[in-house]
């Protein structure tokens, strides 16, 4: 890393919130729903289809659960009002999974009836290791009531070659990505060839079980690895797609689309958009010279996807 965004990233709770915000705006849609739809009205128009995901997680109170759920009917009545094509991303967390597993199931299920309503879509984000077998067994009792809801695999865990065999059996629907939560060798592999690899045999031998594979990665390595995948195998656009998300690795997303692959953009909205921010900073540390330009340019908005 340069040593002038990783002083950057390390002072970030320093930054004014005004200049994270000024930032952030690249990749957070905004802290309301008309925001977000805003978005996803322009992804669309652009070719992408989108995943809201109203930010929020690790709860400290269960009483902070019931504003998360209704956003999330709130916005699954407005992704069929508006007939956007979106559906919506929630983690579990942010409903309480690590408070109270029946609460969190009982606010999910909340959830899940309003995207039945509308014949939406959900997908339930993987979080750090704490909670990934009871994320996946939340998935297991949920897809037995409502066919449309789906999962993440993360390919930094070494347990998820085994997950994706019982999700396979169970006809899941599941979205692969490397991982970002910092997790020991002991549970995850460190080596990005080891990452690369497991990426790769967790979306192949997904799609060999028939399941519909989400591709979820800015990594120009493995999207060359998948595209000669899907080319190798002469796959159906209908049983994958590629993942991104917004304000990341445009120009990549704007030539899987221009190839005619389908392609959805997770689109974070709310009024944590903080805290994502500050996490989305420090993951991607190559753009904290963004940071240090906000310092002088504060006004500035940088460009919406």
């Amino acid at each position: 890393m340069n040593p002038l965004h990783r002083l950057i990233v390390r002072s970030l709770p320093l930054v004014p919130r005004s200049v994270v915000r000024n930032v952030a705006s690249r990749y957070v849609a905004g802290e309301t729903i008309d925001d977000a739809l805003s978005t996803v009205r322009s992804l669309n128009a652009g070719g992408c289809m989108a995943t809201l995901d109203v930010l929020g997680e690790d709860i400290t109170r269960l009483d902070e659960t019931e504003p998360t759920v209704l956003e999330y009917q709130r916005a699954l009545s407005e992704i069929a009002a508006r007939r956007v094509d979106s559906n919506i991303s929630v983690k579990l967390t942010a409903l309480g999974l690590k408070l109270d597993p029946d609460h969190c199931r009982r606010e999910f299920a909340r959830i899940v009836e309003a995207a039945r309503a509308h014949g939406i879509f959900v997908r339930i984000d993987m979080e750090d290791s704490s909670v990934t077998e009871i994320t996946l067994q939340i998935f297991f009792e949920f897809l037995r009531r409502y066919e449309k809801v789906g999962i993440v695999l993360q390919a930094y865990l070494r347990r998820s070659a085994a997950d994706a065999r019982r999700v396979a059996e169970a006809g899941g629907n599941v979205r692969v990505c490397k991982g970002i939560y910092v997790e020991p060798p002991s549970i995850a592999f460190q080596d990005r060839e080891e990452i690369r690899g497991s990426y790769m045999a967790l979306v192949e031998s997904l799609l060999s079980a028939g399941r519909h594979v989400g591709i979820a990665t800015h990594d120009p390595e493995l999207v060359d690895r998948s595209l000669a995948l899907i080319a190798r195998r002469k796959l159906d656009r209908k049983v994958y797609e590629f993942q991104m998300l917004l304000g990341v690795a445009r120009a990549l997303r704007e030539r899987l689309v221009a190839d005619g692959h389908p392609l959805r953009v997770y689109v974070p909205y709310g009024h944590a958009w903080y805290a994502y921010s500050v996490r989305r900073l420090k993951e991607n540390p190559a753009i904290a010279g963004n940071v240090l330009k906000g310092l002088f340019r504060p006004r500035e908005r940088a460009p919406r996807p």
